[in-house]
């Protein structure tokens, strides 16, 4: 039980990824472009890069700690 406890206060932190990644990409997107449009395409484009790349990396960690 101790354990559900703790992993569930653990996925409370990636809540803290969310606005990162949308302020990142907005951010990167303005620094490309000057029009809101431009912007917003570029900054989903940017957050859906850099979720992936987070999914992927998370993964190989989770496959690395089964591992052990």
């Amino acid at each position: 039980m101790i354990e559900l406890l703790a992993s569930v206060a653990d996925t409370n932190r990636l809540w803290y990824a969310l606005p990162l990644i949308v302020s990142v990409s907005l951010v990167y997107g303005a620094t490309r472009h000057e029009l809101m449009g431009p912007i917003l395409n570029n900054a989903f484009r940017a957050a859906v890069w850099i979720g992936g790349f987070m999914a992927i990396i998370f993964a190989i960690l989770m496959a690395i700690s089964w591992a052990v």
